[in-house]
């Protein structure tokens, strides 16, 4: 028997996917393909909070909302089907770490009771804070001092100047490139030509 246990990926609950990826509607890429990819990760890449979904549920987005995304950073953040595109960009440069800490802060700042507001800023810290972690998001040495003083008493706004900083970041950074990707431009096409149909 070997002293040491490898690691197992747990399977999904179930294969029957009650709301579909924002993907489904925009041809942007194949759902199967995806849920490969991301049964084929290895554990180390995974979150340990459960509750960040693969894909947010959102509705179907209008061709005047996915225009508005172009000329709004924020209008794209606050629309879980911005959000969605978003991150699916993010995925195939490797930064999805930063979305992903953003909806974690988010979901944090909802928590009321006290014993899970301490258990889920343990699991943000080890998830995108810590060095050693193959999530860690990129902050500068003054947000770092910030966040391990308020680790003593955990709160909802633990990460604030992390979480703005990452927002910050996506902002400058992913945004501009985002516009002028294929993901982003076959998704306006789509929702062009559906409007022009209808």
């Amino acid at each position: 028997m070997s002293r040491h246990a490898s690691p197992a990926l747990v399977p999904p609950a179930s294969n029957n996917r009650p709301h579909a990826c924002c993907f489904c509607w925009c041809c942007c890429c194949s759902c199967s393909w995806n849920e490969d990819r991301d049964r084929l990760r290895r554990p180390s890449r995974d979150t340990k909070l459960e509750s960040i979904p693969k894909c947010e549920v959102c509705t179907k987005p209008s061709p005047d909302e996915v225009h508005g995304w172009s000329g709004s950073f924020d209008k794209l953040m606050k629309n879980p089907a911005g959000r969605n595109v978003f991150r699916e960009f993010l995925r195939t440069e490797y930064s999805e770490e930063n979305m992903l800490f953003w909806l974690a802060c988010e979901e944090l700042k909802m928590e009321c009771n006290k014993q899970s507001i301490s258990e889920k800023v343990r699991l943000i810290y080890e998830d995108y804070i810590s060095i050693l972690s193959p999530k860690e998001v990129s902050l500068d040495s003054r947000v770092r001092e910030v966040i391990n003083r308020k680790m003593q008493e955990p709160s909802p706004h633990t990460f604030d100047d992390a979480q703005l900083q990452i927002y910050t970041l996506m902002h400058r950074d992913s945004y501009p490139r985002f516009l002028n990707s294929a993901i982003y431009r076959s998704l306006l096409q789509a929702r062009s030509r559906s409007s022009s149909e209808s």
